[in-house]
């Protein structure tokens, strides 16, 4: 894209409604309304609004009624479920509060919003301005060129030329002709059997178009060579149908999508029956998102006093801040997730808000600064960290305190915990991350990790990351915890039950998990290992099995194999189909067949063997840390919804119990001498809660006579 102006921001709005609305938890407000849909759609409007600051935008979504599409084939989108109910009422508030925003709202009949959407793209694009069209729908792949990008707000992927080559293996101009060959289940668009997104790019490739793959069908040997000969009367149809209209006639040009005054009355009245608390008190201040050129007024925004100490002066001048200082939110920078393995890379404060530093001395990059020693640093900091006087508070600083353990450094004076603190406020409100946090309760878009450090096999370790981007990233992370303390704390102080279990459970219970983390768990590697050999030619004979009872050797680990194989050379019964309308071959469903067919038993039975070896027999040796030659599981407090615990890095609480292989795994953890292994368990809790609650007399009789409460 170019630099020359702000982008043209075009919003699918129906793409997102229904992507927020199965996204999201099923909010409703004290009226029993259904709300969760807006909020999605509406935070990820603001979202855009605050990262590009656009000076044209607008939203766009599908009018009611059926589209010139229906009239050239009356199947399409025939088999889409009616809109329910919940997801219905839902439209006319957010369509008013993007009108009330000052938003423009596009919605033209008798076309879909991507033909509005790309027809002023092309109007952009012939004027020479950047659009980016923020959608999760892939149609839109054949619009990218210089000018326009598209962006998943829900992923924060982006796609220029370039991805979308990278994503589909072909350039934006051949994704029409892509779409016609593979078909569209979700919207009834025909394509041709058994072609794939491999196949069809594959031929794409070789014969330049569409057009091409048609005149060398006969060339094209197979039956998947068959199908297309069969189904060339289709594919001029199915073009059409996935082409993006481009030249629908609009009452409004690029010149009307100017976001005008923010109705904040309007806001105040729909946040306020929506129940929307903290949109409805950012109502009273909230700034039009357009510029007022006549009086020259600019939205006032609160200049971060983020710093970077690379000096003993600097370090010792924020030390005596955080001396006087009645709250500190700390955080640590590290090259490992793993607690055990992280070493320290840099350390970030902040005392308010507005005001926090970051403390770098573990950078190694090419061009990194002089830095501190490390020992100096630790050396200083650790009286402030030790010390039960100076409140502290993080985002789970279970990781944090154990980082700094490793440095023999003990983490006391803990106030509070912003992830817990998320999670008590609302177990199941939103993820409890930071970056999910500051949006949803900040509605701030916060530096994430993979915008410093890139993602996948190329990502960079912390250590490895310039000074210059990741003092921001490090310092925000505390500046933003601070922020979140002040918008939860208060809160769940409110409320006398929500503060105990925050500060008696919750807080407390950071400690005794850093310690059982920090002992971890002695086991038997030999032991496993046998097993894990005993498994491996048990799945040999399974194997052999299931080809006598299939007639052919086949991969037991491709649903799209054994789909061929039960339904259509078996002729099992269908009992269930994917979304995409193929029969199951999910785990219920194979439970259900097994009943009365021997195949999909055994399938079951391989399953849980190959499970078994390779989250267990296989992998646990392997985790074994070569200094204390045990395996350390991470416990998480906030990842439930009912309060329990959970454990990763080995998830030590997932190991079957009912079946011999399960109960050989557990005998492989060890006790030292003089210990015993324990396993404790409540009996039935939810159903005695429940009998307490309701003092249903058949409940209460059951358990007090000790009777089977399933039976």
């Amino acid at each position: 894209m170019s630099n020359r102006q702000k982008p043209l921001i075009l919003i699918d709005g129906s793409s997102y409604l229904y992507r927020a609305f199965h996204a999201m938890p099923p909010l409703v407000n004290s009226k029993n309304q259904p709300t969760g849909a807006v909020f999605g759609v509406v935070n990820m409007v603001k979202r855009l609004i605050e990262q590009y600051q656009p000076e044209k935008v607008a939203v766009v979504f599908d009018a009611k009624g059926k589209t010139f599409r229906n009239d050239m084939y009356p199947e399409y989108k025939a088999n889409r479920p009616p809109m329910p109910d919940e997801l219905r009422t839902q439209i006319e508030p957010l369509h008013n509060i993007i009108t009330a925003m000052g938003i423009p709202l596009l919605c033209i009949p008798g076309v879909e919003a991507d033909d509005v959407i790309g027809t002023i793209a092309r109007q952009a694009t012939e004027k020479k301005h950047d659009v980016i069209i923020s959608t999760g729908d892939k149609d839109f792949a054949q619009l990218v060129n210089q000018y326009v990008m598209l962006i998943n707000t829900m992923t924060n992927k982006k796609l220029d030329t370039a991805g979308v080559e990278q994503k589909f293996g072909i350039k934006p101009h051949l994704i029409i002709d892509y779409l016609a060959l593979v078909g569209d289940t979700v919207d009834n668009v025909p394509g041709v059997p058994k072609v794939g997104p491999k196949t069809a790019v594959k031929w794409l490739l070789e014969y330049g178009n569409l057009d091409g793959v048609i005149n060398n069908a006969t060339n094209i040997a197979g039956k998947v060579g068959e199908n297309l000969r069969n189904h060339l009367p289709i594919l001029s149809l199915a073009k059409e149908l996935v082409t993006i209209k481009c030249d629908v006639a609009l009452e409004a040009s690029i010149n009307d999508l100017t976001p005008g005054p923010t109705n904040n009355g309007m806001l105040k009245q729909i946040y306020h029956n929506l129940e929307f608390k903290r949109w409805f008190k950012e109502a009273d201040v909230q700034q039009s998102i357009a510029p007022d050129n006549n009086d020259c007024r600019q939205q006032q925004t609160v200049m971060q006093n983020f710093q970077t100490i690379f000096t003993e002066q600097e370090l010792d001048q924020y030390i005596e801040k955080i001396k006087q200082a009645k709250l500190v939110a700390i955080d640590t920078e590290t090259t490992d997730l793993n607690h055990m393995n992280a070493e320290l890379v840099g350390v970030s404060f902040a005392i308010l808000k507005n005001d926090a530093c970051y403390i770098p001395f573990g950078h190694n990059d090419d061009n990194a600064p002089k830095q501190l020693l490390k020992d100096n640093v630790l050396q200083k900091i650790k009286p402030l960290l030790e010390s039960q006087h100076i409140q502290k508070i993080g985002q789970n600083l279970k990781y944090d305190k154990q980082v700094l353990s490793n440095y023999n450094i003990q983490l006391n004076g803990i106030l509070s915990d912003t992830m817990l603190e998320s999670y008590v406020y609302n177990s199941v409100g939103s993820r409890h991350n930071m970056d999910s946090l500051a949006q949803k309760y900040l509605n701030k878009t916060t530096i994430t990790f993979e915008d410093i450090a890139g993602k996948g096999a190329k990502q960079l370790t912390f250590d490895q990351i310039p000074i210059e981007q990741a003092a921001p990233y490090a310092a925000e992370d505390a500046a933003i915890t601070f922020e979140l303390h002040d918008y939860f704390y208060p809160e769940i102080k409110k409320s006398g039950k929500l503060h105990f279990v925050l500060s008696q459970i919750e807080i407390p219970l950071i400690n005794v998990l850093a310690t059982i983390e920090r002992n971890g768990v002695t086991i038997d590697a030999q032991k496993l290992n046998q097993q894990s050999t005993e498994i491996a030619e048990r799945l040999v004979v399974l194997e052999k099995k299931a080809y006598e009872l299939a007639g052919e050797a086949f991969n037991l680990n491709s649903p799209a194999q054994l789909q061929e194989i039960l339904y259509h050379k078996l002729n099992l019964p269908v009992l269930k189909k994917t979304p995409k309308g193929q029969p199951s071959t999910a785990e219920p469903v194979l439970a259900e067949l097994a009943l009365d067919y021997p195949l999909p038993k055994l399938i079951i039975e391989n399953r849980q063997l190959s499970k078994l070896k390779s989250t267990y027999t296989d992998q646990l040796p392997k985790q074994i840390n070569p200094n204390t030659m045990r395996v350390h599981s991470s416990f998480h407090q906030a990842v439930t919804a009912t309060g329990r615990l959970s454990s990763s890095h080995p998830n030590l609480q997932n190991i079957p119990v009912k079946t011999e292989e399960g109960r050989k795994i557990r005998k492989a953890f060890i006790a030292p001498a003089g210990f015993k292994l324990i396993a404790a368990d409540y009996s039935q809790i939810e159903l005695r809660i429940m009998a307490h609650l309701s003092q249903d007399a058949g409940l209460l009789s059951a358990f007090k006579n000790d009777i089977d409460i399933h039976k």
